[in-house]
């Protein structure tokens, strides 16, 4: 599994996004972080697959692709929240 992290990295939420996903690689160090900019190519894709309409959003994504957790908004998860859910 891994963590998918959508955000604009210009954006006032940037250093509450990086310092989350600091925070879950140290209570998960082998965890697979991957932070997408919403306005890339790559960004948009996700957006539309997974039906984001809000970020920064938050995703847990299984190895096949397959949509397993998210939270959107302002509001993120805590920290245990996400590693609970990409260990199980």
């Amino acid at each position: 599994m891994k963590l998918v992290i959508l955000y604009r990295p210009e954006s006032e939420h940037s250093t509450l996004v990086e310092s989350f996903s600091e925070r879950v690689v140290d209570f998960m160090p082998d965890a697979t972080v991957e932070k997408i900019d919403v306005d890339s190519p790559d960004g948009i894709m996700k957006l539309e697959t997974y039906g984001i309409y809000q970020f920064p959003a938050i995703m847990i994504i299984a190895d096949n692709g397959s949509f397993i957790d998210a939270w959107m908004g302002d509001i993120l998860p805590s920290v245990d929240q996400v590693v609970d859910s990409l260990r199980r």
